[in-house]
């Protein structure tokens, strides 16, 4: 079987910066030009999670935000991808909801913090609440943005064709605003996260936030630093996850094309 050298080399390099980075923070910390109480060496970090690893605290942790993180994002996105179509869709909708979601998306979702506390309490809803808050706006924004610039010769020509409207949405309008949904969705994966770091310091009993708020605690510098570096590894296999999806939905455009 033969390598497809371009194909490897192509997936490889994004990864050389990171691990060149990784040994230079490794050696000056092994040669003490790097204050452990700064910041601790990749091997004391590896430790760490090996440690946490073997008592199960770190597979419950990242567990419990995936769960926080999911169902945010279901709940969310399905909203905003329904909203977006909608108020893209239909003039009625646009002027009658759009002016209302506009208002909203300009009031910070983490200053609702002290409403939400309020709202929800302590559990597991007020988490939800705001990793769903968080993820709305981009992908209801995209959606939105992606029907309405939706191409209008090609719209008539469909006409010209004889498509009616179900067959107008699917293969001309949803194709085409699809790019677009798909660039909401990756931007909202991120905010999912960020969200979830500040919404896991809510008094909480699982979660990566809550691992990194007990190691402060204690002055457990590697800890604090594998949940941030668990934080940002989430992101990168959600981001690719993103990724997978436009290079298989998006075949037909010559920017996504294999």
């Amino acid at each position: 079987m033969s390598i497809n050298w371009s194909k490897l080399t192509g997936r490889i390099t994004g990864w050389v910066l990171p691990i060149f980075l990784m040994i230079i923070w490794d050696v000056a910390s092994e040669n003490g030009w790097l204050s452990s109480q700064i910041l601790p060496s990749p091997r004391e970090i590896v430790q760490a999670a090996i440690d946490l690893g073997i008592s199960g605290e770190l597979a419950k942790n990242i567990i419990a935000s995936s769960e926080r993180a999911g169902w945010g994002l279901l709940i969310g996105g399905s909203i905003g991808f329904f909203l977006g179509l909608v108020n893209g869709l239909s003039r009625t909708a646009d002027r009658f909801l759009d002016t209302t979601v506009q208002m909203i998306r300009n009031v910070p979702h983490l200053a609702l913090i002290p409403l939400v506390i309020i709202w929800f309490g302590i559990g597991e809803e007020g988490k939800v609440f705001l990793v769903t808050l968080g993820v709305f706006f981009p992908i209801y924004a995209n959606t939105y943005h992606g029907i309405k610039t939706a191409d209008p010769q090609l719209l008539e020509m469909g006409r010209v064709y004889g498509l009616n409207h179900w067959q107008l949405f699917s293969q001309i309008i949803f194709p085409g605003a699809l790019p677009s949904i798909l660039v909401g969705l990756r931007y909202s994966l991120g905010l999912m996260w960020l969200t979830l770091i500040v919404a896991e310091t809510i008094a909480t009993t699982s979660g990566i936030g809550q691992m990194a708020m007990n190691a402060r605690e204690f002055m457990q510098t590697d800890v604090v630093v594998l949940a941030i570096l668990i934080y940002a590894l989430l992101g990168k296999l959600a981001d690719m996850g993103v990724h997978f999806l436009e290079v298989r939905l998006l075949q037909w455009h010559s920017g996504f094309r294999q």
